[in-house]
């Protein structure tokens, strides 16, 4: 099974930055606007429409609040297997750091799916940080 690991910094408190990563139903809104182009929840599921436009039907399998994560899974026809996280840390001078997993099979898909994530991250970090500075305005 590949694992994709990616980490960034964020300038907001990790507080801030997990109140929009929880917001399951926001993401397009949130975390990754642009990104993710459109969003439409069904249940516990999200199906999110990305900029090069592809569907993907993302369920929620938990929130942790305590350990700030959150898991969503992608059942798919393509993927035998697929879950991701995505956690919040404290980070010393009031930044935070953001640590997406993503495991899934067949192995073949995983570069895919890391470049999707590679390009969502800068997105990803300038708008967590923009709702981190919202927040404390």
């Amino acid at each position: 099974m590949a694992s994709i690991r990616r980490e960034i910094a964020v300038d907001a408190a990790a507080d801030h930055v997990w109140d929009a990563v929880r917001d399951f139903g926001n993401v397009h809104k949130r975390v990754v606007p642009g990104f993710v182009t459109d969003l439409k929840l069904e249940g516990e599921a999200r199906i999110v429409t990305f900029a090069n436009g592809s569907v993907a039907r993302e369920i929620l399998v938990g929130i942790d609040e305590e350990a700030r994560r959150l898991v969503y899974t992608i059942p798919s026809p393509r993927l035998t297997a697929h879950s991701a996280s995505v956690q919040v840390f404290d980070a010393p001078g009031g930044i935070c750091r953001l640590v997406w997993i993503t495991d899934v099979l067949p192995n073949e898909i995983a570069d895919y799916i890391g470049q999707q994530m590679d390009s969502a991250l800068p997105i990803m970090r300038e708008t967590l940080a923009a709702e981190g500075a919202r927040a404390t305005a």
